[in-house]
């Protein structure tokens, strides 16, 4: 059962090609977090290597671990010492041929407490997800845990109000968002502050309209690997909003920082007994919501 309060963070990194140096930053960062206070831990996505789906390159399914394997073996042994949760997003090979975007949820106690495989896939010039990951199939899933009831979300599924309220509707007290965003640098300077306010505002409409806490992990830096292009500088900015979609705790845009924030679940009981929103959906005029265009 959920405590009446709990500490959530995210973690906001530098991340480079070599997995053995991204493990061992994160496990010292979640460390860290922990040390602070933090009961539920979330890093960014796909943090044990570069952000390698700015190009097409089969050699990059070999960054691609099974489940259960190193990962989770490292991240089990530090949930289990710290008696916090961590949400670890990972390149998941599922078997020859099938791959995912994915997330565990480890418990204090070092188990899985459940697993996401991300459901919206973009393919975006050098965000190629789609050539890697096969879209996932466990659909939006509420996660009890032993500190709270967490609900993960990855990077892409942040733009859709349906994932959101389909999460928040399984009783996710917090929506997690290990995200890697960014603009390309010869775009920055027309598109960028528009497209850094949009990203905010989306996240920022899916508490207020969920009475939920959100919570976004984006790594920073440029990610320049690949030659003759301008790379992905990555703008940071990870934030933790409160359910009227006020910003608790917002990180700088090319800085390494841990923010830590409260969730209060006696504020959220109050804030959706003032907005109903949940108690005034017309569930039966939604139907047409499956549907790809009203046409």
């Amino acid at each position: 059962m959920s405590k009446k309060k709990y500490k959530i963070a995210v973690i906001q990194l530098n991340l480079n090609d070599v997995a053995e140096n991204n493990l061992k930053k994160c496990l010292s960062w979640v460390r860290d977090a922990a040390g602070q206070g933090a009961e539920v831990i979330s890093i960014p996505e796909l943090y044990s290597s570069h952000y390698f789906c700015q190009s097409e390159d089969v050699a990059n399914f070999e960054i691609a671990e099974p489940l259960y394997s190193t990962s989770f073996i490292a991240f089990s042994a530090l949930a289990k010492e710290l008696g916090v949760v961590i949400i670890v997003p990972f390149f998941e090979k599922r078997m020859a041929g099938i791959y995912h975007n994915s997330a565990y949820i480890i418990d204090t106690d070092g188990s899985e407490a459940g697993l996401y495989r991300k459901m919206h896939i973009p393919d975006d010039p050098h965000f190629y997800e789609k050539f890697y990951f096969t879209p996932g199939d466990l659909g939006f899933k509420t996660i009890p845990t032993k500190k709270g009831k967490i609900g993960t979300l990855i990077c892409w599924d942040q733009w859709y109000p349906e994932a959101a309220r389909l999460t928040a509707l399984g009783g996710s007290e917090v929506l997690f968002y290990p995200t890697a965003i960014g603009w390309h640098p010869g775009e920055k300077e027309q598109f960028g502050e528009n497209q850094y306010g949009a990203w905010m505002n989306v996240m920022k409409g899916h508490a207020v309209a969920n009475g939920v806490y959100v919570a976004a992990a984006n790594r920073i830096g440029l990610e320049k690997y690949l030659p003759d292009t301008d790379g992905i500088q990555f703008w940071g900015a990870s934030f933790i909003a409160g359910p009227q979609g006020e910003i608790l705790a917002q990180a700088s845009h090319d800085k390494e920082e841990i923010l830590i924030a409260e969730v209060d679940l006696d504020l959220q009981e109050n804030v959706r007994q003032n907005w109903p929103f949940f108690r005034d959906r017309r569930i039966d005029a939604f139907g047409d919501i499956t549907k790809r265009a009203i046409d």
